[in-house]
């Protein structure tokens, strides 16, 4: 089992972008990774729902803990190795302002996707080629 697992929007390119580097990244495999638009997606065992899922990202723990926003991403950095790229995170004084701008980023995510020229891949399997999440199985 996973120290972390995190809960995605793998239908939003960004989102999957950070996902992919956060998985090769961690040497360890510590982390997990659920994409939140799969059909059949439960939220229930995170005790939120897909509203909540969709605003900020959100993770699960080993011991079960939740974590949302800036204390996932703080906890998924950290066990990938680049816990040094968000150190501001850790800042007392700047985590009401981060929590906000993160919120907002999560909030226009698709369209900074757009303007970024981001696009999920490609998948082709059995001659059949559709546009998808890089995690899917």
């Amino acid at each position: 089992m996973s120290d972390l697992t995190l809960y995605y929007d793998g239908r939003c390119p960004f989102c999957v972008g950070s996902m992919r580097r956060l998985h090769d990244w961690d040497r360890k495999r510590q982390l997990a990774f659920v994409d939140i638009a799969q059909p059949g997606f439960d939220p229930s065992p995170l005790g939120a729902g897909m509203a909540a899922l969709n605003r900020e990202l959100h993770g699960m723990t080993r011991a079960g803990e939740v974590l949302v926003g800036i204390d996932c991403m703080l906890a998924a950095y950290t066990l990938a190795g680049r816990g040094w790229m968000v150190w501001p995170l850790r800042v007392r004084a700047l985590r009401p302002l981060l929590a906000s701008a993160y919120r907002w980023f999560a909030r226009h995510r698709y369209a900074i996707s757009r303007r970024l020229g981001l696009r999920l891949p490609a998948r082709c399997e059995d001659g059949v080629c559709s546009v998808g999440n890089p995690f899917m199985k």
